[in-house]
């Protein structure tokens, strides 16, 4: 057995890979962190990206944020590369450090000014979602009642967001909205931190004809490790990779990744988001279901999972970064 108690061949592949995770909520007063850092970085992670605000959010808090941010995360320099472009995240790799990005999620911090969108642009923001589960002036939420879809000033962000650089994401935004936007996009678009309908129902979850459409656009959907949108209690590589497959059997392995979304106290994001009904609506007469979240140290045991699978190295080392790699590498300017 290697490291992590898997195999010495998903050992050595785990350790060789670009591993890479779309999605951390960066919130320092719950304990998510630079803290938590040196656990990704022992689990092979080699890039991971910050929610840094959103739709809870206006211009002032969202700078104030990212200067928060970005002190701690230069002041670290040994430890840490604040990536600008996809070459950053392979230097910060062979230099033996890990690869921080800074996403938004959610557009409402905007505040209907499109020339933030480069601003935010230049200070490290490099994706962002365009709504968060309920509608916004860009377009419909995933949640929402009824979905309008993409607005006419939405149009324009999606444009002003592809001629920048910055990756529009999908995550948490109605259905309409993102078959719209994926008809729309010159660029490639993700869902950062999703899972499958097919898999596990949830009204976060991606039906097949949006896995399809962010395909044709060349993007990525990064399987989140919340148990309520994998549909497994436990989060476990298991249910993970059943995602996963699902995506690489539908439209190719070259479009699946991963975008974990990991939360260290659960407990506060159950009271959270039990007190925002309107954000996480519920079936009448369900009761809630306990939330957990995928741990960074089971990303070797998933190596291990596709590795035992039959997915070949070239497959793996996609879902596991290189995927997002080229999407990066592609939209980023």
């Amino acid at each position: 057995m290697g490291e992590h108690g898997i195999s010495e061949a998903a050992a050595r592949l785990h350790a060789d890979a670009l591993v890479w995770d779309m999605v951390m909520p960066y919130e320092p007063q719950i304990g998510n962190d630079l803290s938590l850092m040196p656990r990704y970085k022992a689990a092979g992670f080699d890039y991971v990206s910050l929610t840094i605000a959103g739709d809870d959010h206006g211009i002032a808090d969202a700078i104030k944020r990212i200067a928060s941010v970005r002190a701690r995360v230069l002041a670290d320099p040994d430890s840490y590369v604040l990536v600008e472009s996809a070459d950053d995240v392979l230097a910060a790799k062979a230099q033996g450090k890990l690869a921080l990005g800074l996403h938004f999620e959610g557009t409402r911090l905007f505040e209907r000014n499109l020339e933030m969108i480069e601003v935010y642009y230049k200070l490290g923001i490099r994706h962002c979602l365009l709504a968060f589960n309920q509608a916004n002036s860009v377009g419909g939420g995933c949640a929402e009642r009824f979905e309008g879809g993409l607005t006419r000033f939405g149009v324009k962000v999606v444009s002003e967001m592809n001629r920048v650089g910055m990756l529009v994401d999908l995550s948490h935004v109605g259905y309409r909205t993102t078959l719209e936007t994926m008809e729309l996009v010159s660029a490639p678009v993700i869902f950062s931190h999703s899972c499958v309908a097919a898999v596990a129902t949830h009204y976060r979850n991606l039906r097949d004809d949006q896995i399809r459409a962010c395909a044709r656009t060349g993007g990525v959907i990064g399987i989140s490790g919340s148990s309520s949108y994998v549909g497994d209690d436990r989060s476990s590589n298991e249910a993970i990779f059943r995602h996963i497959d699902h995506v690489v059997q539908l439209v190719g392995p070259e479009h699946a990744g991963l975008g974990l979304d990991y939360v260290l106290d659960d407990k506060f994001v159950n009271e959270y988001l039990q007190g925002r009904p309107e954000e996480w609506p519920r079936e009448e007469n369900t009761p809630w279901k306990y939330i957990r979240f995928a741990q960074p140290e089971q990303a070797p045991g998933l190596t291990e999972v596709m590795l035992r699978s039959g997915y070949p190295e070239g497959t793996i080392r996609g879902v596991l970064g290189e995927n997002f790699l080229r999407v990066c590498r592609q939209a980023w300017r």
